[in-house]
């Protein structure tokens, strides 16, 4: 059992500037003022030192990092994760792109084969992208393994064996099957990728699609004349839209202008960091391709934009630097609202009964301590790992 004192928390509902969090078997015990909470005897005692404590960061889309890409090799899955807590990352969503369907059992295999010695963000389930795109917007996946909707090529995918997110074109023929089954396995079905008109996209989602990869990426622009996807996911109060802050696959003013329409709840923030991530410029893997990094943004020989190298806290502060909001404001499109997508009210969040999933921030927002399940895997100071 340990707390953590004199620290600025945020809760749900409001911000303790003064803050107690007792933590016990990896869980939130309780939340208060440290002014009037009481600590049982016996328990370690972290002070805060007046830092921001706040809910782990949850990315829902990540293609890899450190040199690692987990389409080529879903084995490296475990060593990314463990090297992800510096960033405040303690819940992601490995992501698959585009490949034979052999190599996407491999991923699910090795998803619930967690190694006993593993310590690291916790990889909540697999984000297959595609295969079922529409190849007019196929980005950087490979054109050879793209295939129309089919339902025998489902096999066993629900969050069971570890597949909890799946982004598809919903324009292809099969499509709306092939989200009515899925979202009955209790998999959450994105629109991504897409040509998709608004009354294809509005089918979609009325058949199950709860979300929308990577807004305005891989998809056409929102038109005056013919709103799309796009337009449909932003109308929609009901979705949930992902977008990529780095400041290259999004203008900062449309991140502004986006945040003030839909805010902190229906906006999430993913990183779609590829092998790039956390290395010097050079060329990486992505999939099939070959993608050069520049230090800014990492691309296909073409010039396709080739999933991002940012990572999830500083994806937080470009929030808050383009749109002008505050941290508490920002907090929910990393912590809470991928958390209710994936149907897991016990992440995302500080109170009781959640998940010790936990990271100070200094005044510059930058990660200096993260706890995933109660356990200290990040020190910036070197304090001893609990």
């Amino acid at each position: 059992m340990f707390c953590i004192k004199n620290a600025k928390i945020y809760t749900p509902d409001q911000t303790i500037e003064d803050g107690l969090v007792l933590v016990e078997a990896g869980r939130i015990v309780d939340v208060g003022s440290a002014a009037e909470g009481q600590i049982p005897d016996g328990v370690t005692v972290i002070d805060g030192r007046g830092r921001h404590l706040v809910p782990g960061f949850i990315d829902l889309q990540l293609n890899g990092g450190f040199g690692h890409d987990f389409t080529a090799d879903p084995q490296t899955i475990w060593p990314v994760a463990e090297r992800l807590p510096p960033f405040g990352v303690t819940g992601f969503l490995p992501t698959v792109i585009t490949s034979p369907l052999e190599n996407m059992g491999e991923a699910m295999a090795v998803w619930q084969a967690r190694p006993g010695s593993f310590q690291g963000a916790i990889p909540l389930g697999l984000h297959l992208e595609g295969p079922f795109l529409n190849p007019d917007k196929k980005g950087a996946h490979n054109p050879a393994y793209l295939r129309p909707p089919d339902q025998a090529a489902l096999g066993e995918w629900c969050p069971e064996n570890g597949v909890r997110l799946v982004t598809l074109a919903p324009e292809l023929p099969g499509a709306l099957e092939l989200i009515r089954l899925l979202t009955d396995r209790g998999v959450v079905i994105s629109a991504g990728h897409s040509m998709a008109t608004y009354e294809q996209a509005t089918a979609g989602f009325a058949a199950g699609i709860r979300y929308g990869t990577h807004l305005f990426n891989a998809m056409p622009p929102l038109h005056h004349r013919e709103p799309g996807l796009a337009g449909a996911l932003l109308n929609d109060p009901n979705l949930i839209v992902g977008l990529i802050p780095d400041g290259e696959h999004v203008h900062p003013l449309l991140v502004k202008i986006l945040w003030q329409l839909l805010g902190g709840r229906r906006l999430n923030l993913v990183t779609d960091a590829m092998a790039a991530m956390g290395m010097p410029s050079g060329v990486y893997q992505l999939g099939d391709f070959e993608v050069t990094v520049d230090g800014q943004t990492a691309r296909l020989a073409d010039g396709t934009l080739a999933g991002s190298i940012i990572t999830l806290d500083q994806a937080l502060r470009n929030l808050i630097d383009f749109s002008g909001c505050t941290l508490a404001e920002a907090l929910p499109t990393v912590t809470s609202t991928p958390a209710d997508l994936l149907g897991m009210p016990h992440k995302g969040r500080i109170a009781p009964g959640c998940d010790a999933d936990l990271v100070l921030l200094n005044e510059w927002l930058e990660v200096e301590e993260t706890f995933v399940g109660g356990k200290r895997f990040f020190s910036g100071d070197q304090t001893p790992l609990l």
